[in-house]
């Protein structure tokens, strides 16, 4: 079948889903295919559970003739084809972002301010890979006025396919630091890849965001129609000042001869560089600076992503989403910088994906953790195992089922706490013990 007659179809039944267990009623079920599953096998489920249609590139075993079932040479590829050709449709603006930390909060508050005027399409959670940017651009409809997606990377090539589904009109690269490391290879392709971004719009006449105290990023956006925004510096497009995060963040920027603070429950300084972008975009997109400040400072934090929680025993940062060095460093260091008269306490899980250097990069934790002097200090993950120094208030522990069972044993009160660590450290699973 051709991708305009799938569009057609799709037209006719706009759900589509991956997940034979979530088939809503007229959805159309694309059987992807993964290492660990085939979705084929489960073609006959999806229909029998309500969906209009299913598309296959495997004849399901034990299932008859039947015109609901669509064969293809392909099922990933046909759901890539068919969100661009949808994309192609609508003829909305789309906004590509992607960058080590932060595009996921830099995301949000960029649909939160463009919502204040347009309806906004972006990307949910972080379905930003090769399947959840086409889920995202196929979750689009005539109502949508403009659209911010999501792009994650993991490999080379990553960013300049995605770019070729969701063909941005406009980028934003929020930074670029050492993750992933495993599937690069080198610090070098990793920022090859996410400059596959600016590669796509350059090529194609587009615009982009730019940091403007970001070395490489300025550097590898020259030449290009671009849009500066930064820290102190009113020459900028869209320029702020940081004023405090004890621990929420709050900043001051400006417009014309009006000046705005912004206030944030958004946790850490560093998430300065996410909000300040998002000023700069909707700006751009002629949000008026009231409604920006207003939604950047609703916007509440989730996914354990940059949240603060006052619990019966003790007070909270939950940053345990995801880690990097770069991150992770940043992290540590607001955490430290916090005014508190309670003692501080760092819940730190291994940091996933670096590759070769993943030995040295936790190495230089530990040496980082030594100079600041927490009270106490609980890492989690085999990586740390032999890495704990003989003094101090080190503790190790191999998973987060054994931090938990030293947390019932010896229950944590009357402590300020970070956790941070990678999302498949499972660290939120303590947060009930605290």
């Amino acid at each position: 079948m051709q991708i305009a007659e799938l569009y057609s179809l799709f037209l006719q039944y706009p759900l589509v889903t991956t997940d034979s267990r979530m088939c809503e009623k007229g959805a159309i079920f694309f059987a992807l295919k993964g290492a660990r599953f085939n979705g084929n096998l489960y073609a006959g489920k999806a229909l029998e559970a309500g969906c209009a249609y299913a598309v296959v590139d495997e004849w399901p075993e034990g299932v008859a003739a039947d015109e609901r079932i669509i064969l293809v040479d392909d099922v990933l590829q046909s759901l890539q084809q068919l969100a661009t050709y949808h994309r192609r449709k609508l003829k909305i603006p789309v906004i590509g972002i992607t960058g080590t930390n932060g595009k996921t909060t830099t995301k949000e508050l960029i649909a939160a301010g463009l919502a204040r005027k347009f309806k906004v399409a972006f990307t949910q959670g972080n379905f930003n890979n090769h399947i959840g940017v086409p889920l995202t651009l196929l979750s689009m409809n005539q109502s949508h006025e403009i659209a911010v997606v999501e792009m994650g990377a993991n490999h080379p090539g990553d960013i300049r396919q995605l770019c070729e589904i969701a063909e941005p009109d406009y980028g934003l690269i929020t930074n670029v630091g050492q993750a992933h490391l495993e599937g690069f290879g080198t610090f070098g392709k990793l920022v090859a890849t996410k400059g596959e971004l600016y590669d796509y719009i350059r090529a194609h006449g587009g615009k982009v965001f730019v940091n403007r105290e970001n070395k490489i990023l300025y550097d590898l956006s020259e030449g290009m129609d671009r849009i500066l925004y930064g820290r102190d510096d009113p020459s900028l497009f869209a320029s702020g000042t940081l004023g405090d995060a004890t621990p929420f963040m709050a900043f001051d920027w400006r417009r014309s001869d009006r000046s705005y603070r912004v206030r944030t429950r958004l946790v850490g300084a560093y998430n300065f560089d996410n909000a300040i972008a998002a000023v700069a975009v909707c700006s751009f997109f002629g949000i008026d600076g009231e409604s920006i400040s207003n939604a950047l400072e609703t916007y509440e934090p989730s996914n354990h992503r940059s949240q603060f929680r006052r619990t019966e025993q003790n007070d909270l940062i939950i940053d345990a989403y995801n880690a990097n060095p770069t991150s992770m460093h940043a992290s540590v260091e607001f955490f430290a910088s916090i005014p508190t008269s309670l003692p501080r306490m760092v819940i730190l899980g291994e940091m996933k994906e670096l590759g070769e250097v993943r030995d040295e990069e936790h190495k230089k934790l530990v040496h980082y953790l030594r100079e600041l002097a927490f009270d106490r200090v609980y890492l989690v993950g085999n990586v740390f195992r032999n890495l704990i120094p003989a003094d101090g208030p080190y503790r190790f522990f191999e998973d987060v089922e054994s931090l938990i069972e030293s947390l019932i044993a010896e229950p944590v009160t009357g402590h300020y706490i970070l956790l941070k660590g990678s999302h498949s450290v499972q660290l939120e699973k303590a947060i009930d013990y605290l």
